[in-house]
């Protein structure tokens, strides 16, 4: 199992959002790179990192901190937030990061998605965030009437790395990942799902580790 410790940046600063919501959000410190450089001491080959900003204004917000963590983290970067056209996805992938997710325009513009996942092979993941079993886009705060299943199943066929699925409710409240919900989803599709999002301690990728053959 890869095991990915999160950079959530607002305003320049590492953060941690409760259930997504920008207003309840706890302040790690205001050095990303230094941050990452940490996870590289701790043993982390794999980082995930989300420009918060850019996710609810649908354009790069953080991109000074993203540059300084790339820079300083030699291992393998994914990242996420405000990724919506082809311009956003060549800037980050020529700045050295590994591996993009796109969210927000996978539900609104799919043929976008596409066609990167055939340009970037192995190098898109889709977001499915949740709420409610429901696909939640712009930053978590706009509710669709799109099923997390329907919307991974869209791009089953599209060459897509993996799916990245949140349960909102979840994320940031340390009470513990969604497992159920993220086994059901791996075991409709034939993607590789991220699980992501309350994950509390090491019983929860120990209990996510058991459903690796379903494609966890």
């Amino acid at each position: 199992m890869i095991v990915f410790p999160a950079i959530d940046l607002k305003s320049g600063e590492v953060v941690r959002l409760a259930e997504g919501d920008m207003g309840r959000a706890t302040v790690y410190g205001d050095n990303p790179a230094e941050q990452a450089s940490l996870f590289a001491a701790a043993g982390a080959e794999h980082i995930h990192v989300v420009d918060l900003d850019g996710a609810f204004a649908g354009s790069p917000r953080n991109a000074e901190a993203v540059e300084a963590i790339v820079a300083s983290f030699p291992g393998y970067i994914q990242l996420g937030g405000g990724i919506r056209n082809r311009e956003t996805v060549e800037r980050w992938f020529d700045l050295g990061v590994a591996r993009l997710v796109i969210g927000t325009a996978a539900l609104k513009d799919p043929e976008f998605v596409r066609d990167m996942a055939k340009e970037y092979e192995n190098g898109i993941v889709v977001a499915v965030d949740a709420r409610d079993g429901m696909v939640a886009t712009e930053g978590w705060a706009d509710v669709s009437e799109v099923s997390v299943i329907d919307m991974a199943r869209r791009f089953e066929d599209a060459g897509v790395a993996s799916l990245l699925f949140t349960d909102v409710g979840r994320d940031g409240m340390l009470t513990g990942c969604n497992i159920e919900a993220t086994v059901d989803l791996a075991r409709a599709v034939d993607i590789p799902v991220i699980a992501s999002g309350g994950v509390k301690g090491i019983d929860d990728i120990h209990m996510l580790n058991q459903f690796a053959a379903d494609g966890i």
